[in-house]
């Protein structure tokens, strides 16, 4: 399949999230607000116990913004709108009453690091490194910062922010706390989110909801924040460097 999409299925419990761009995984804003519209239902369903989000193909798991759409934006408020897409998803991953596992099986970059930081347990292949290239486009990861920096803490949010043109392996994200687990190919990881998602299905709904609140405790004023951080990555998409290293991706 080579259209874009975010689809959803429930199976014996399990809500599988799936979205999928042919240009490497990269989210517009369209497909931003499909997945919280996806995550929103999955958390309000009660046949839903446990969440996997993932991506399609094999080798990306999220490149981050659209960069056709970035170097569409002419004016802050767009901008704001736009940005605020990856607020309103790591939002909605925040509020969810259910575990949200994440399956990254290849490479993530920017907003796509921002996702997986979101989630509550992460898996991944060797092939998923990660890279907050924010910086080297003239912006910064102001969005996705505070779910980063939760996850991995401040210094090494800070490290792989500032090194905006380095690849960090999967073996130095699961050191630092953003992976759980590593496998060595898509099968192993996708085998072993299949059975730990199906063993969460084994536990009290209920417990899990207050844990997850428990586990986000602190955050609470994430709506505000990132909202303000969206702001402030609008108005830098629009600078005239900003402008000039996009015209470079064309």
């Amino acid at each position: 399949m080579t259209s874009p999409y975010v689809n959803s299925t429930i199976e014996k419990g399990i809500a599988t999230i799936a979205f999928f761009h042919p240009a490497h995984n990269s989210l517009p804003g369209d497909l931003l607000a499909k997945l919280v519209e996806a995550i929103n239902e999955a958390g309000s369903n009660d046949k839903v116990k446990v969440v996997i989000l993932k991506s399609g193909g094999e080798r990306t798991f999220c490149a981050g913004a659209s960069f056709k759409e970035l170097m569409s934006i002419d004016r802050a408020e767009t901008g704001r709108i736009f940005f605020s897409g990856f607020a309103n998803v790591i939002n909605a991953m925040r509020k969810c009453p259910k575990f949200i596992i994440g399956r990254i099986q290849g490479k993530t970059v920017g907003g796509g690091v921002g996702l997986a930081a979101a989630t509550d347990y992460c898996m991944a292949s060797k092939f998923a490194s990660i890279k907050l290239s924010e910086l080297n486009v003239g912006i910064g990861p102001f969005v996705v910062g505070p779910a980063v920096e939760r996850k991995i803490g401040l210094t090494g949010m800070s490290q792989i922010a500032i090194d905006a043109n380095s690849f960090y392996d999967a073996e130095w994200a699961r050191q630092k706390g953003l992976y759980a687990q590593v496998y060595d190919s898509t099968q192993a990881l996708d085998e072993a989110v299949q059975v730990f998602a199906e063993n969460l299905c084994n536990y009290n709904p209920e417990a899990m909801a207050e844990m997850k609140k428990v586990m986000w405790t602190g955050t609470e004023n994430w709506d505000t924040l990132l909202a303000e951080r969206a702001i402030i990555s609008g108005r830098l998409v629009l600078s005239d460097f900003t402008k000039e290293t996009l015209k470079k991706h064309k």
